[in-house]
């Protein structure tokens, strides 16, 4: 459902704008209100889960999740849309963060890499239908029965945890919340992705935009001094002296900036390039998905069996020359070859995720997996959302700004002309190129992953290091 609902207005996104009468930024941000306040809420979402329990705050999440979808389907206008959607973002960092802190605790040790693969591959199920069960509910009804489907779905997945889900985590009751931690890292992170926004999607106001950048950096030293200090930190920045946490986090963002944006680029060039349909575009892209969906399992079971270390190296290797690949291509390369490098990505992809999340979860503290996990699922929205801004900025170093608006924004591709076809062709090959120069750029982290020392199995103490 999480993922479902992370995609499911993108193909549908001019209907959605052109119904509510939403201008350009106001469609932006009914995808955007979402991921912001799946994000904004993370690190909070962690450290309640540690102290009142992951199952109650999951259970809690779905019943917000379900609100929301309610919500929004009801929504009269633009603002409305977009202040529901974040409503139901909280609900799925709600759900999302704790389903793998619940999975950790629980798992069989030999087992944890194989069912926290399974659990990614559930997020990639939702994004994988996202793509395509939005264009088959367009084709016949109303775009707000994008959201209808949640709500029978949400009411019971709800009823089901409260009953059937045991909670087993050791929790810190006597903890305090550390609410000016929570309040100047949500500024800094508000403030950094609005500026990135605002910068992908060329605002002109030069000086709103370096006063945004700046003031996230203030937040985040302010953040930083408070943590290293208080009593009861939102984030105990000690996890990062961690080898394994450290190499883990910093891997993962930048693997998932570049091959997040390479789905949305792929979907503007079938759909631009080739004249198909939203829905045409989205079933085109399944080789990734697909590929994904097969290994992700796979490489868990086999970092179970094995060492993380090689699997993550030789998934963030493969996924790099498939997307130098694909800054090979032109207009005339056939389907057949567009597959094969969508399918080297799915398959590098699905290597990396499973076996990174193990090494790093596996070394975090049992009584701080609630803050490992939501660390986690913070910096993948961070780099969810700084990917699909990045890609627009790097394609507008070779392609007008007007052009690529247009692009994204029109609800007839066929009007663009061959001239314009070629220049944004050429665009893509950049973006690519660039993407895969970040990929290969988040191997260097991912060594920390080759050298492990055993975990400790509780604190009792301070962290410094990865020893126990």
């Amino acid at each position: 459902m999480v993922g479902l609902d992370a995609r499911i207005v993108i193909i549908g996104l001019p209907q959605v704008a052109q119904q509510l009468n939403a201008d350009a930024e106001q469609a932006i941000w009914i995808t955007q209100s979402y991921v912001l306040a799946n994000t904004v809420m993370l690190l909070l979402i962690g450290r309640l889960g540690d102290i009142f329990g992951r199952v109650r705050i999951y259970t809690i999440g779905f019943a917000v999740f379900t609100i929301g979808s309610g919500l929004t389907s009801l929504g009269s206008n633009a603002i409305e849309v977009i202040a529901f959607r974040a409503f139901q973002g909280i609900g799925a960092a709600l759900i999302f963060t704790n389903s793998i802190a619940i999975i950790t605790d629980t798992a069989p040790k030999r087992q944890l890499g194989f069912f926290l693969g399974i659990n990614q591959i559930a997020f990639r199920a939702g994004a994988m239908l996202g793509l395509t069960v939005s264009g088959v509910i367009l084709s016949f009804l109303d775009w707000r029965a994008l959201f209808y489907i949640n709500i029978p779905i949400g009411i019971v997945g709800t009823l089901w945890s409260r009953k059937a889900l045991k909670e087993t985590a050791l929790l810190d009751k006597n903890a305090k919340i550390d609410w000016f931690g929570f309040v100047t890292f949500t500024g800094f992170l508000l403030c950094l992705m609005i500026a990135l926004t605002f910068s992908a999607y060329g605002t002109r106001d030069l000086t709103t935009l370096y006063s945004l950048f700046a003031a996230s950096i203030v937040f985040l030293g302010i953040f930083a001094f408070w943590e290293n200090r208080v009593k009861s930190p939102l984030v105990d920045l000690r996890l990062f002296r961690i080898r394994e946490v450290t190499g883990g986090v910093v891997s993962m963002l930048f693997n998932i900036i570049s091959w997040t944006a390479v789905l949305l680029l792929l979907s503007l060039q079938f759909q631009l390039l080739l004249g198909e349909t939203p829905l045409e575009a989205g079933l085109r892209i399944l080789p990734f998905e697909l590929a994904f969906l097969a290994f992700g399992p796979a490489s868990g079971t086999l970092a179970d069996k094995f060492r993380p270390a090689p699997f993550i190296i030789t998934g963030l290797s493969l996924s790099t020359v498939s997307l130098f690949l694909l800054s090979t291509t032109t207009q005339t390369t056939s389907y057949a070859i567009l597959s094969l490098y969508m399918v080297m990505l799915g398959f590098g992809t699905g290597l990396f995720v499973a076996p990174n999340l193990r090494a790093m979860l596996g070394a975090v503290p049992i009584n701080r997996r609630g803050i490992g996990s939501a660390l986690f699922t913070l910096f993948l929205n961070i780099g969810f959302t700084v990917s699909l801004n990045l890609a627009v900025a790097i394609m507008a170093l070779t392609v007008p700004y007007n052009l690529i608006t247009n692009i994204i924004s029109t609800a007839n591709p066929t009007s663009i002309t061959a001239a314009d076809k070629i220049l944004f062709a050429n665009g893509l090959k950049t973006t690519y190129l660039f993407l895969g120069i970040i990929n290969a750029i988040a191997i260097a982290p991912a060594l920390l992953q080759i050298s492990r020392k055993p975990k400790p199995k509780q604190v009792a103490g301070p962290i410094v290091s990865g020893e126990g």
